[in-house]
């Protein structure tokens, strides 16, 4: 077992790592520190957790050209914004190179075999995030802190759009009746409207629905929804929030507080547009969507292929999806509800063939894709990925299975943030 040092001690900061630390080496080892940025010399504590050796920084001796003063006072608790000290320009090249070096190390696929593409920058840099998750602590509402579950009370978020910025400070004295029997409320934004919707332990009350209109009414909200830890939620108000699907304004497009959405409205068209141009449905083509939401890249490709069936878990989702469809008279899409894999075997059984396949998987990725995919016949995949590691792992399963890589667009959808999206396609 090696010695660590009592002390702190200086380390030179060489890179970012994936989950947005500074990178340095001390004694041959890889050392992730928290905070600091590449070109900064650090004092740090050196701390082993787990098999991973971390620098707790205690002072920047020399700040990186790159460093600036954070604009958020909140920001050397928060866990929300883990960039601010960056500037933008350093953000998105750091982003582009996580991405490809993720790839590289993880998928085994090296950046010479496929297009990389520059990088796509959000329109705004501040003041952007339509949706947020704050955490019930003590009367208030909070995010949780750096790299912890310890929970930091905010009043108002300067990287929520205007206006949700002042609302958790608005809602939490009037969400007190209910906040010992709820664990998260979730705030959503479109245009100058906005909803919310309340997590809760267990089943709904009474009490809960009378404090959330109350709420809603004194806010001026369009509505809530009170989600039961099993059950139907309870929905006041119309929290469903009318948008427009990206790239074909004549159909309306959903949003509930419930339900996932791309929390950079501006930066989301960007990531649509660039998702097509990969994807490139002509009229003879079916495609398969795999994990469709509310239907945000549906409606765009339903424009020119012949067909889109979208599957996706969420009820919420496949009812807002649904909604649009009916509303806007498009026929050529479909929606099933379930879990990806199983409506996948489903479809094998029923010897179901697609040509394309656009997949929008959560976090974890999706594994066994590529395996289904190919047994679907599918020529074509766009992978949009919102971890690099998921996206290594189910490329790499795609090369396995005789798909070529095409292409990448990295998409710089959470300024301020070392989280990113990435659109990959592969062809066979």
């Amino acid at each position: 077992m090696q010695h660590l040092p009592e002390t702190p001690i200086e380390l030179n900061i060489e890179r970012l790592g994936q989950l947005g630390e500074g990178v340095a080496s001390w004694q041959g080892r890889t050392v992730f520190v928290p905070g600091a940025f590449p070109g900064d010399v650090v004092s740090v504590h050196l701390e082993q957790q787990g098999k991973v050796l971390r620098g707790l920084l205690r002072q920047v001796v020399t700040p990186s050209k790159d460093r600036r003063a954070s604009p958020c006072p909140r920001s050397a608790e928060c866990g929300g914004c883990d960039w601010l000290e960056l500037a933008e320009p350093a953000q998105r090249a750091a982003k582009q190179e996580i991405v490809l070096s993720t790839l590289e190390h993880l998928g085994r696929l090296t950046r010479d075999r496929f297009t990389v593409r520059p990088l796509l920058v959000a329109p705004r840099d501040f003041g952007y995030r339509r949706r947020a998750v704050l955490h019930f602590a003590k009367g208030a509402l909070a995010f949780y802190g750096r790299r912890s579950h310890e929970k930091v009370p905010v009043t108002e978020c300067g990287a929520l759009t205007p206006v949700l910025a002042m609302l958790p400070g608005k809602l939490a004295p009037l969400l007190k009746p209910l906040s010992k029997d709820a664990e998260e409320a979730h705030l959503l934004a479109e245009g100058g409207k906005a909803a919310f919707a309340v997590m809760l332990t267990g089943p709904v009350t009474p009490r809960h629905v009378e404090a959330t209109e109350a709420a809603v009414r004194a806010l001026r909200l369009e509505g809530a929804v009170l989600v039961p830890k099993e059950g139907a939620p309870r929905v006041i108000g119309k929290p469903a929030l009318r948008s427009l699907s990206p790239l074909r304004p004549e159909v309306p497009l959903y949003l509930r507080p419930d339900s996932f959405a791309q929390a950079h409205a501006e930066a989301n068209v960007g990531l649509v547009t660039a998702a097509l141009y990969e994807l490139a449905p002509r009229e003879t083509d079916s495609v398969l969507e795999l994990y469709s939401g509310n239907g945000n890249f549906t409606f765009p490709l339903a424009a020119t292929a012949a067909s889109v069936l979208g599957v996706e878990s969420s009820p919420v989702g496949v009812e807002l999806a649904q909604r649009s469809a009916r509303e806007s008279g498009v026929a050529n899409v479909r929606f099933i509800q379930g879990d990806a894999r199983k409506v996948c075997e489903g479809l094998l059984r029923e010897d179901k063939r697609f040509d394309l396949c656009l997949a929008d998987p959560p976090r974890a990725g999706a594994p066994g894709l590529a395996r289904q995919v190919s047994l679907l016949g599918v020529k074509r995949v766009v992978y949009v990925a919102c971890d690099p590691a998921s996206l290594a792992r189910d490329a790499a399963g795609l090369v396995e299975e005789g798909y070529k890589p095409l292409a990448l667009q990295v998409v710089d959808m959470f300024p301020q943030t070392h989280h990113v999206e990435a659109v990959m396609s592969f062809e066979r």
